[in-house]
């Protein structure tokens, strides 16, 4: 048992680890991956919607939680979601999982934070743990890693 308790420490410790390849502050918790863009929220969503279309996926739903809000006499800051996804890696997943579908497709939120323009997505890790996918999606894992991390960096300009 004292043994298996290690395995599973160690096991958490190595899924960590990739984590800080990535910069402090692009770091967020629940399995969200957060930075900076150097665009307004309207660029940074011109420039995230032309980086997923230019690598064929499609853009399903562009959100704009700012406009919906002033539907109902109510302010916020500019806040835009986009929801976009490839069916070929996508239905890879759901294969593995069916409940991951409740998360797909892939959505990239951007927003006005004072000052600052950020972008947030979920991270491929936190979508296979969530869904306790394991080593079924390790063929497409880290190809959806590698994209969304692009298609924030694009889109923030970083």
């Amino acid at each position: 048992m004292h043994l298996k308790t290690t395995f599973s420490k160690m096991r958490a410790a190595l899924l960590v680890l990739p984590a800080f390849a990535l910069p402090a502050a692009a770091l967020a918790g629940n399995g969200l991956t957060m930075l900076e863009s150097q665009y307004s929220v309207a660029e940074t969503e011109e420039r995230l919607v032309e980086a997923v279309e230019g690598k064929g996926l499609t853009v399903m739903a562009q959100v704009d939680h700012q406009a919906n809000a002033k539907t109902v006499d109510m302010e916020m800051p500019a806040t835009r979601l986009v929801i976009f996804g490839n069916p070929k890696l996508g239905t890879q997943l759901m294969k593995c999982a069916p409940t991951v579908a409740i998360d797909l497709p892939m959505k990239m939120l951007i927003w006005e934070d004072g000052e600052t323009v950020k972008v947030a997505y979920n991270t491929a890790e936190y979508l296979v743990e969530r869904h306790e996918i394991g080593d079924c999606a390790a063929p497409v894992q880290e190809k959806v890693r590698q994209a969304l991390d692009g298609f924030a960096r694009m889109a923030a300009g970083d």
